[in-house]
């Protein structure tokens, strides 16, 4: 089967971010990360070794879980917190079932008794008043005096002491509260509130409601906060990641030894260039851009295997980055089929319309779920083999032409079988392409939006991979412009360790 359709580029693929680095590069990178930015407040500082207490240890996952945070809420638009409960069948929901049925037996029996016992169904009250005053913003002064006074545990103590407690009223005053304070979607629990007249169940399903309503005034400030959020998060995430390392100095271990491995490929690559050119001085010390092994080690993210505890400074995007390798690995898949067969079927298809897109639509759904651990590929594979043989054979037969005879069958739907072997030459072509593509991406200043060429046997996916790659860059520049002075340090040190020590530029290296 021919699959030198575009090789010749694809021997350049691994350079070609050197095509956009000038040739001052390394002096220039040599230059800013042996001068001493001192007089800069945002470098980040070294620290000397020291012993982690467990208050320290505790204090800097509490930096890395309000980092974490942070960055979800500004880089994620749809990140919102969710009132979900434990699945009423789990051990925990049957344990928290038995409880609270349990509290709310024991309220019943007492506002049962006669006289009344209201104590527990004060305390009630009371956690209501403090929940409710929560909810209002500052200088809502009239609202916070009225329920402070009718919700007066002191008074309704003293009523409960001579009988004279009006429960239902404070009920229903609390109905009409939250009325007010509601979003506009709890309007119908609302009104089910107020048809309710058991007093035992509206307290229940008042506090269900008031648990509602928590979440949606978390996902309001949420909504607020994000675009202040959103304006200052570099410098955010980066003095709590300062934080973070003053407290814990290992906090770059996984990071250097990650941007380390991207230099060693990278010195070997230059190598095995020298070796194969004749005249080549072997005596000359390779000279390696910083912002081609950076760019390196970003792309090693796309093949990361996620079992592995990721660099530290990626934390923060490592689900998104594992979507994105996710995504690319069913991409690839659907190029080698489309590729396979276009290769196998040859001129009897060229001229059919959309018969590309016709072959990822039958791949697509059968590729769903892939990447979870009970997905069986090679049984995918098989089935789109079968739809995709019919697929041809009933396009051919609608044109007048021949179907494929048993043995073209049988060599289509192994190629297709065989694309998840190791070393598969199409699955290998693909790949090459795919990282070449998204190699672009990372070349192209960051303020640059026009796409990069798509090369050879990519154009049935080109739209989900510029998608894909866009997410992507977006991911890169933003972790560069954060961590950028702690990458910039570390590459100083493995780049240039005869330099002397100082802190590092807090620009990051070109991108």
């Amino acid at each position: 089967m021919p699959l030198n359709d575009d090789q010749n580029s694809d021997s350049d693929s691994s350079r070609l971010s050197e095509s956009t680095a000038s040739s001052s590069d390394s002096e220039y990178s040599r230059q800013s990360f042996n001068s001493d930015s001192s007089s800069k407040p945002s470098s980040p500082a070294s620290s000397p070794p020291k012993i982690i207490t467990f208050d320290e240890l505790m204090a800097a996952a509490r930096n890395l879980t309000d980092l974490t945070l942070a960055h979800e809420i500004a880089v994620n638009a749809n990140f919102c917190i969710k009132d979900e409960d434990f699945p009423r069948n789990s051990f925990a929901g049957t344990v928290k079932q038995i409880v609270h049925k349990a509290f709310w037996d024991h309220l019943e029996s007492e506002l049962n008794e006669d006289p009344p016992e209201y104590e527990h169904a004060i305390k009630l009250f009371e956690e209501i008043k403090e929940i409710l005053l929560s909810f209002l913003t500052p200088g809502a002064n009239r609202m916070q005096n009225q329920i402070c006074e009718v919700l007066d545990t002191d008074l309704i103590r003293q009523q409960a002491e001579h009988n004279a407690v009006d429960i239902h009223g404070l009920a229903n005053y609390i109905i009409n509260t939250m009325g007010k304070l509601c979003a506009p979607i709890r309007d119908n629990d609302i009104k089910q509130l107020k048809a309710t007249d058991n007093i035992v169940e509206l307290l229940r399903q008042i506090f269900r409601v008031l648990d509602l309503m928590k979440v949606d005034m978390a996902n309001y400030t949420i909504q607020n906060l994000r675009p202040h959020l959103q304006r200052h998060l570099v410098d955010y995430e980066r003095t709590k990641f300062q934080e973070i390392l003053e407290e814990t100095p290992s906090a770059l271990d996984l990071t250097t030894e990650w941007i380390k491995e991207s230099m060693e490929d990278e010195l070997s690559s230059i190598s095995d260039e020298s070796s194969s050119s004749p005249g080549a001085d072997s005596s000359s010390k390779p000279i390696i851009s910083p912002t081609l092994v950076l760019n390196n080690g970003y792309l090693k993210l796309l093949q990361w295997d996620y079992h592995k505890t990721i660099p530290e400074t990626l934390i923060t995007d490592e689900v998104r980055l594992q979507e994105l390798r996710e995504k690319l690995n069913q991409l690839k898949i659907i190029a080698c089929v489309c590729l396979i067969t276009n290769n196998t079927v040859g001129a009897a298809i060229v001229d059919v319309p959309d018969f590309a897109d016709q072959l990822k639509r039958i791949s697509v759904p059968l590729l769903e779920g892939m990447n979870k651990k009970t997905f069986d590929l090679k049984e995918a594979l098989n089935a789109i083999g079968v739809q995709i043989c019919s697929k041809v054979n009933r396009s051919l037969t609608e044109r007048g032409l021949p179907a494929l005879n048993e043995e073209m069958q049988s060599n289509l739907m192994g190629q297709i079988a065989h694309i998840v072997e190791e070393n598969n030459p199409v699955s290998s072509l693909i790949d090459k392409r795919i990282q070449f593509f998204m190699r672009s991406f990372l070349a192209l200043p960051s303020f640059q939006k026009c796409m990069p060429t798509m090369p050879g046997g990519l154009s049935v996916i080109q739209t989900e991979m510029e998608f894909v790659g866009s997410q992507y860059a977006s991911i890169v520049n933003f972790n560069k412009q954060v961590y950028g002075p702690f990458y910039a340090n570390i590459l100083r040190k493995l780049l240039f360790p005869e330099a002397p020590v100082g802190k590092a530029e807090t620009e990051t290296p070109a991108n």
